[in-house]
């Protein structure tokens, strides 16, 4: 596992009374194939790295399989650990996202045996959801990550500004919302390999301390050409924020155009534009949109809600 997402998890799952054991990279070599990139950013600038993975899968199944005998069921995050729990003679959900997608259409011979062994599929988006059940998932159960709700949230700043937060790559539309936003008052959080093209980005900041940028901007931005899920949106409206996403992915779930948000064509920055400049000019749209994103963060997007249809997950694989 990696992802401060799936620590959240895990944390609150405990919480419930969950015996959770976690097996990661950082407790096998991983040859320097998992972190920095994540796997799939690590074999396309290191091509030859691919050579080592049968090592790592055969280090992780390794450490894995002390814990296997004890677990009711194998929560496998992302195909490589499918690959693994497939191995472990206990019953596993996979998890998918969107790097898998897009390792099962360069691998579907390698992707589809792991999907269709699943007891289960676990995606966060729809768009995930038909994914899995294109590679031929038998089950498919659809639940959004949390995240984390704010006791209280202050009024933005002012004038107000536009913010983004997320990894500074192509896919994330990093340069279509440049050219947007030229001019516009805008806050950029994040690093990539994209950073460079950016020179007043604030850089990577602790996911614990993203809420203060969520807090003080008007209006957050997730202007992605490809998106699994997209927990940038999802943590906004849980800070009544108003969200400009494009319409890719997991985004079409998060945000409801005109309700919660206002959702624009991906790769087009002249629609991107105009959304940002009428939301950051009329503070009446901002606060309608925003308590409505707030409401239905409170509603669909929270760690409760997200944990008990978890647990019912696992209840029923267990018994099965």
């Amino acid at each position: 596992m990696a992802g401060r997402f799936v620590a959240d998890a895990v944390e609150r799952l405990r919480e419930r009374g969950v015996a959770v054991d976690v097996v990661s990279p950082a407790r096998f070599r991983h040859f320097g194939i998992a972190y920095g990139d994540g796997i799939v950013g690590n074999l396309r600038r290191r091509p030859w790295l691919a050579l080592l993975v049968p090592a790592m899968l055969a280090e992780f199944a390794r450490c894995a399989r002390p814990y296997a005998p004890r677990a009711d069921v194998v929560h496998a995050h992302w195909l490589a650990s499918g690959l693994v729990a497939a191995v472990l003679r206990r019953p596993y959900v996979l998890q998918v996202w969107g790097t898998d997608v897009e390792l099962a259409r360069r691998a579907p011979w390698l992707a589809r045996p792991v999907v269709a062994r699943a007891r289960a599929v676990v995606a966060a988006s729809s768009a995930l959801a038909d994914d899995a059940r294109r590679l031929g998932a038998r089950a498919v159960a659809l639940i959004p990550s949390g995240v984390a709700l704010p006791e209280r949230v202050g009024e933005p700043e002012e004038p107000p500004h536009a913010l983004y937060v997320g990894r500074l790559s192509p896919e994330k539309g990093v340069l279509d919302l440049l050219a947007a936003a030229e001019g516009l008052p805008l806050v950029v959080v994040g690093d990539g390999p994209l950073r460079d093209r950016v020179p007043g980005a604030v850089g990577f900041v602790p996911p614990r301390a993203l809420g203060a940028y969520y807090e003080r901007a008007a209006v957050v931005v997730v202007p992605s050409r490809r998106e699994g899920y997209g927990v940038a949106a999802r943590e906004a409206m849980a800070y009544s924020r108003p969200v400009v996403v494009t319409a890719v992915g997991g985004l079409v779930d998060a945000v409801e155009d005109g309700v919660t948000g206002l959702v624009v064509p991906p790769g087009e920055p002249a629609a991107l534009r105009s959304a940002l400049e009428r939301l950051l000019s009329d503070a009446a749209l901002r606060r309608r949109l925003g308590a409505a994103a707030g409401e239905a963060a409170r509603r669909a997007f929270s760690w409760d809600a997200a944990v008990e249809r978890t647990l019912e997950l696992y209840r029923s694989v267990a018994a099965a």
